[in-house]
């Protein structure tokens, strides 16, 4: 069996949504004074490769806390939009072209290659997007999940969310952001956990997504 991490790092002066605050990561114990090392942590419920929940958007929707945990887990397949310039859009075709495998998969998980840009102001602009036709199929697919290696399904100049809107209004499925890696699964078959913190009344949450390989 192979693991492969598909999750960023937490840390101070990460990259985040632009208007969240950063993480903030305060020793609050030590060795040498308690016997023991623990670390406060203070951010935000959609920092680094976090999920979102249908109710981050709809009032009165559905929470993560509310979801099965087996609605984290399932086989996935990597949607590859590598070519897609910047700044367009990621039409019905790019899934299409994965025929069967895109039908039986429980999450479609898009590598557009942004992830490469994190840590730069680059990462928050130009990355594409779903058409509207991907949407709905995305949307009419039955599926637990989407996710991207960027920071959002809309783009980050457009606070209207359409897409979030569109997706969390029609569907109860969550969305994965800041995933990075996904290169390494292209053309593969694996199953994708992607667990997140549960605390209660959870809008979304910081998840540790990692793709399994039953070799």
């Amino acid at each position: 069996m192979t693991v492969i991490d598909l999750t960023h790092l937490i840390r101070e002066g990460m990259p985040v949504y632009p208007g969240t605050e950063p993480p903030v990561l305060t020793p609050a114990s030590s060795h040498d004074k308690d016997g023991y090392w623990e670390t406060k942590i203070s951010m935000f419920s959609h920092t680094g490769t976090h999920i979102d929940s249908p109710a981050h958007i709809i009032k009165g929707a559905k929470r993560l806390d509310e979801f099965e945990v087996g609605h984290f887990v399932g086989k996935a397949l990597v949607i590859d939009c590598r070519d897609i310039p910047e700044g367009s859009e990621i039409g019905l075709y790019k899934i299409s072209l994965y025929g069967k495998r895109a039908e039986e998969a429980e999450f479609l998980l898009f590598l557009t290659g942004w992830d490469k840009l994190w840590g730069s102001d680059d990462y928050f602009k130009g990355y594409p997007v779903l058409s509207r036709e991907a949407l709905d199929y995305v949307i009419s697919g039955g599926y637990k999940g989407i996710g991207f290696d960027t920071i959002s399904i809309d783009p980050s100049d457009d606070p209207g969310l359409p897409r979030h809107k569109r997706l969390f209004r029609e569907a109860e499925i969550i969305n994965i952001e800041n995933l990075t890696g996904l290169e390494a699964l292209l053309d593969k078959e694996f199953i994708l956990s992607a667990l997140p913190l549960k605390f209660e009344n959870s809008d979304g949450a910081p998840a540790r997504a990692v793709a399994i390989i039953d070799q």
